[in-house]
């Protein structure tokens, strides 16, 4: 959005009005000042539990001497004072004044720690003051020990070199505005930064109470940030005829219908992008999709959704759009492909995940997201052909490759001085099989989800150095270690048939599911209110933001209504904000109801006590219903099936209050409250989030007859063994029926023969 200035420059900028107070008459000063205001100034507290790699506190030892945090300044603002506060712990085996830590920000040596015989074996804490002159844009701080603990014959794999880095270590940035110019070629900064890991919240301002065109065009805006916002989270609160108090926002106006502010802008002939400063100041910009009428509004999202390579200086007109293809089913850019094997080269998310160095070094992780209906019970495995490469051993002395899903260990491959590149064809079972005697592997059931991580171990054996058998001492420098998986690698998810139980909330909660299948939303409909609060237009534009954050792809093609009725006529899933229809209360198919502050559930027979267990369908069935009156806040997210076609879903967003919606939206941001959420009600109260397994469920998707009664019968050992027991004794009837006939044929031809 601008050229990032120095800390010297910004700090310049910042002063420039008493400057100017001191050496110009005083009208001329404080004419500057009404013009120039002081630039903002905001203070950050970045904890090692956020910044540093999970979970948050880390160990240097002698073989991994090295660990790193990373953090990024937003391009609208500058650094201009850092203090590193460090608490960490040292061996007591280490020698003192010799031993130290030394402490790196962008490979320029920023600190030096020296430990001292009363920190060794203690809690201690340091502060470390940074030049902010070396902060950039994206900023990697590296901690390095160089430990010894004897004067001769030192060994670097000695266990006991370590110092423990606490997650209660923090930096603290003193950060400065920018004023920015107005640029799109920049976009979507300053709206949202990649450098910023905190969750955006950007303001979306409307006239007043808008229509379902309108809602639509904040919906696929809303969406396409989520799939630039990824993991950190998403909120975009509503407002009707205001701007913010300090943040960014987007505003919505047609030539007929703008905001009070924005009375005096000339009216416009097409679809519009613009980025302004608000009005009086120039650290805060307003992004303005302005068109004649609501369909323009759609035209310009989706001009920038589809388009934002082409958008620059201050304003730009979406001429046209012309779709060339259809999305398919499943094909959401986020998810590993159904259709074919996936390489890892397209799972590789930055540069450099593919490979490691140092003399132990670090594992490779990879994330697999999966369409939640894959239907992979009793599947034959999955199968990964993978290939790397490494630094041969010095000896054959055990050193291998081991290959962990979701922690859970499934294979291991020596690493041999012979070899230095091997290929290997990996299958991720599936199922419990342990065979003795054979090559089969000896693993428990591995169960995937959703999000799964793969993660690679290179555990290379430490070479022991040390003394000779005639007293001499011989020492050798370590060699750093190089491991790679090689990008053409597969792993293969293909073949395999989409079914799944539902209501399922966690499939939803992780993954948007069902209406990410169709990445596009081209099969989901939103209905809303038709006079809804800004809190329920939030709730609307979150729950897009949210799903295509998990599919990657933006709701281009999501509908919208404010009449039951006509959700009845489209085959579609349902995605209801705010209330639910009188049919479906009278109907009971919903588990849970939030009308004002009056509430009922009803609680299964049996709860399981892990949230990932599915337990029988008879648990499932109510046991009481409860009604409780409350003036407490409550929300709810429900899900049920379509009551018009059996193939179709229904997730309900309901809240009593204004703090409820508030409760409603933070739960869906959050992605430890969102783990919580499954079965088929999660209730949200100011304690957290309770889900319940409860009713009836139905299935979505296909699978031919005779799986399905496979998968029954599976899940039911005593139908399978009443089954087994029919099929034995039909089977002994017919060869005891078909003996009979072959001895009776016997007995008339040695009767004929006679």
């Amino acid at each position: 959005m601008t050229i990032k200035l120095s800390w010297f420059t910004a700090l310049l900028i910042g002063v420039l009005p008493l400057c100017q107070a001191a050496d110009t008459p005083a009208p001329v000063a404080q004419l500057a000042s009404s013009l120039i205001p002081a630039a903002p100034v905001r203070e950050s507290a970045l904890g090692f539990d956020k910044i540093a790699p999970p979970p948050g506190a880390f160990m240097l030892r002698g073989t991994r001497p090295q660990g790193q945090i990373e953090f990024g300044v937003r391009s609208d603002e500058v650094a201009t004072k850092a203090l590193l506060t460090l608490s960490f712990r040292p061996s007591p085996a280490l020698i003192p004044t010799l031993s130290h830590l030394k402490i790196y920000l962008n490979d320029e040596m920023v600190g030096l720690v020296t430990l001292t015989a009363e920190q060794l074996g203690n809690a201690s804490q340091v502060q470390v003051a940074i030049d902010p002159r070396f902060i950039s844009d994206f900023n990697r701080i590296r901690f390095e020990l160089v430990g010894h603990y004897t004067n001769i014959c030192e060994n670097p794999a000695y266990s006991a070199i370590w110092l423990d880095i606490g997650k209660e270590s923090r930096l603290d940035l003193t950060l400065q505005k920018l004023p920015l110019t107005d640029d799109l070629s920049h976009f979507p900064e300053p709206f949202f930064d990649a450098r910023d890991s905190r969750p955006m919240t950007l303001p979306m301002v409307f006239s007043g109470t808008p229509g379902l065109t309108e809602q639509r065009a904040a919906g696929i805006l809303a969406s396409w940030f989520g799939t630039k916002v990824e993991w950190r989270g998403q909120s975009f609160p509503v407002l009707y005829n205001q701007l913010p108090a300090q943040e960014h926002a987007v505003v919505f106006a047609t030539n007929d219908r703008r905001p009070d502010f924005l009375k005096d802008r000339p009216p416009v002939t097409k679809p519009t992008v613009e980025i302004v400063s608000q009005p009086g100041n120039p650290y805060q910009k307003m992004l303005l999709i302005l068109g004649r009428d609501d369909h323009d509004l759609v035209t310009a999202v989706q001009g920038v959704a589809q388009g934002e390579l082409l958008l620059r200086g201050p304003s730009s007109i979406v001429d046209a759009l012309k779709p060339l293809a259809d999305r398919q089913p499943y094909d959401a850019p986020n998810w590993v492909r159904t259709d074919r094997a996936t390489t890892f080269a397209e799972l590789q998310q930055y540069q450099g995940q593919l490979q490691s160095d140092g003399l132990q070094p670090s594992p490779l992780n990879f994330t697999l997201n999966l369409p939640p209906d894959l239907f992979l019970i009793r599947a034959r495995g999955i199968d990964m052909n993978l290939q790397y490469r490494y630094t041969s051993p010095v000896l054959d002395d055990g050193s291998r490759l081991a290959v962990h899903l979701n922690n859970q260990f499934v294979q291991d491959y020596p690493l041999t001085r012979k070899n230095d590149r091997s290929k290997q064809l990996l299958r991720i079972p599936l199922v419990q099989g342990v065979r003795d005697g054979s090559t089969s592997l000896t693993i428990p059931a591995l169960r995937l989800d959703v999000v799964n991580q793969l993660r690679f171990d290179f555990d290379y054996a430490p070479t022991f150095i040390g003394g000779t058998a005639d007293g001499r001492c011989e020492t050798v420098a370590p060699v750093t270690n190089h491991v790679l998986i090689d990008g053409s690698s597969t792993v293969d998810f293909s073949g395999y048939r989409h079914f799944i139980e539902m209501p399922s909330l966690r499939a939803f909660a992780t993954a948007g599911f069902p209406f990410s299948r169709q990445a596009d939303l081209a099969e989901t409909l939103v209905l809303v209110s038709p006079q809804p609060q800004p809190e329920q237009v939030t709730a609307m534009l979150d729950a897009l933001a949210s799903i295509s954050a998990q599919s990657g792809y933006p709701a281009l093609k999501v509908r919208l209504t404010d009449n039951w009725a006509q959700a009845k006529d489209q085959d579609a899933d349902l995605l209801m904000i705010g209330s639910l229809p009188a049919d479906l209360k009278e109907g009971g198919e919903v588990n849970l109801l939030v009308d004002a502050a009056k509430s009922w559930v009803k609680k299964p027979l049996r709860q399981p006590v892990l949230n990932d267990v599915d337990g029988p369908a008879a648990d499932r069935q109510s046991e009481s219903q409860t009604t409780i009156v409350s003036a407490g806040p409550m929300a709810a997210v429900v899900g049920f099936q379509s009551p018009f076609f059996e193939q179709r879903s229904v997730v309900a967003l309901l809240a009593d209050s204004p703090r409820a919606w508030q409760l409603l939206t933070n739960a869906m941001n959050d992605s430890g409250k969102r783990s919580a959420m499954f079965g088929s009600v999660s209730i949200i109260r100011e304690s957290g989030v309770n889900s319940l397994r409860v009713g009836e469920t139905y299935y979505v998707g296909h699978l031919p007859w005779w799986e399905r009664l496979w998968n029954a019968l599976a899940t039911h050992p005593l139908w399978l063994a009443a089954l087994a027991g029919v099929v034995v004794i039909l089977f002994a009837v017919l060869v005891w029926r078909l003996m009979r006939a072959v001895s009776r044929r016997r007995l008339d031809e040695d009767e004929d023969d006679e």
